[in-house]
């Protein structure tokens, strides 16, 4: 049952672009009156809370984390990039980091690099101690828009100009976030919530609602979507609650946008958080289970892809080594196949060779010379979810 706070904020009349415009600037958390966690809430939070245990149990179905890590991350980037409109692939991606991207929209597949490079410092960072803070948040925004579009948009600052969503301006936009002069306030008050302990509420619960102050307040003139999403994953890591980020809701929020911002919107207007954190919270338990799947048919794939390698013969020795190179990069040249493995060139394509003729890899350029070959199950596999909005 729904507690009715009413709006959860007030409207502060700015001037902007030369037109008056209502700007909403959202009341401090926790919520008051405080959340009801009622029975079927409380279910949610605990059917999650399962299913976010079973994912951080990965580890030990998993022969090599890091190997699911380094595509599931950047599967995560794909998504979030989606989001905020990008076309760019997962195979997109993986071309572009082997500086081997003929005809990739190069502004979208350096945006989604960014993307990756800005989780791997935040995550960096909070391994080194340092806090989940404003200061470290600035610093994952300036990574993300180090280069590419929006490095114009004041990288690592909290915006000094209005910004609006939805519209072609503040004054006919959906929704206008507070104006400039309240942001460093309010985030003040978002970081002090973060590490709050006086109202009790759950990890998990903080960061969904941390999640929609954060989209609230939306800091920054570009970014605010793909730092908002990570700011989940980052408060989880934090707080112990997932050793390794494997928690990304980019997916389930891509599935369902207009459930989604018609969440936010009555978060806003009608105080409806426990709404919002139903919606959240089922989209933890959703996305968990995904990801605990995918990595168990990922181990069904390599381990039966294996089997049949081995019952190749003599050349098994070789292709069994480029088999554990290509799961590690799906994409990979045959230079970097035999650096990987240490075999001579001929052997590492003596070995790719086999892993073409039983179906296990293609190549994917038609040329004699510097050929690109993928492990095209494994990609599919990731590539669910991934087809452009």
């Amino acid at each position: 049952m729904a507690v009715n706070r009413g709006i959860t904020g007030r409207h502060e009349e700015t001037s902007t672009g030369g037109e008056r415009v209502r700007a909403f600037v959202p009341r401090t958390l926790p919520p008051d009156p405080p959340l009801l966690l009622d029975g079927k809430l409380q279910l949610l939070l605990e059917q999650s809370l399962l299913a976010l245990g079973r994912l951080d149990n990965l580890p030990t179905l998993l022969p090599d984390t890091g190997l699911f890590l380094y595509t599931y991350v950047r599967k995560e980037a794909v998504l979030s990039s989606q989001i905020e409109g990008t076309q760019s692939s997962l195979s997109d991606l993986l071309l572009f980091e082997l500086e081997q991207a003929p005809g990739v929209p190069i502004d979208d597949v350096v945006e989604v690099s960014n993307y990756v490079a800005a989780l791997d410092h935040g995550l960096k960072r909070l391994r080194e101690g340092f806090p989940l803070s404003n200061r470290l948040i600035r610093e994952i925004h300036a990574t993300l828009l180090s280069r590419g579009r929006g490095s114009d948009k004041a990288p690592g600052e909290f915006r000094r100009t209005q910004n609006w969503i939805g519209g072609t301006r503040p004054g006919n936009a959906h929704f206008v976030p507070p104006p400039p002069h309240a942001v460093p306030d309010l985030m003040g008050d978002l970081e002090r919530f973060l590490h709050e302990e006086r109202s009790n509420l759950p990890v998990l619960v903080k960061s969904g609602l941390a999640h929609v102050q954060f989209e609230t307040i939306h800091p920054f003139l570009d970014g605010n979507g793909r730092i908002g999403r990570l700011l989940i994953t980052f408060l989880l890591c934090h707080a112990g609650i997932l050793r390794e980020p494997l928690l990304y809701l980019s997916l389930y929020f891509k599935q369902h946008r207009e459930e989604y911002y018609r969440q936010l919107d009555r978060v806003r207007l009608d105080g409806d958080w426990e709404g919002w954190l139903g919606f959240f919270l089922e989209g933890v338990r959703q996305t968990a289970e995904g990801a605990v799947s995918t990595a168990q048919r990922l181990i069904t794939l390599f381990r039966e892809d294996r089997e049949r390698i081995q019952g190749t013969g003599r050349v098994a020795g070789s292709a069994l080594r480029v088999h554990d190179v290509m799961r590690e990069r799906p994409i990979a040249t045959l230079g970097e196949v035999a650096k990987r493995t240490d075999l001579s060139f001929p052997a590492a394509s003596a070995g790719m060779g086999r892993l073409v003729a039983m179906g296990i890899a293609t190549e994917l350029t038609g040329r004699k010379r510097n050929r690109i070959f993928a492990y095209d199950r494994y990609l599919n596999i990731l590539n669910e979810g991934t087809e452009p909005l």
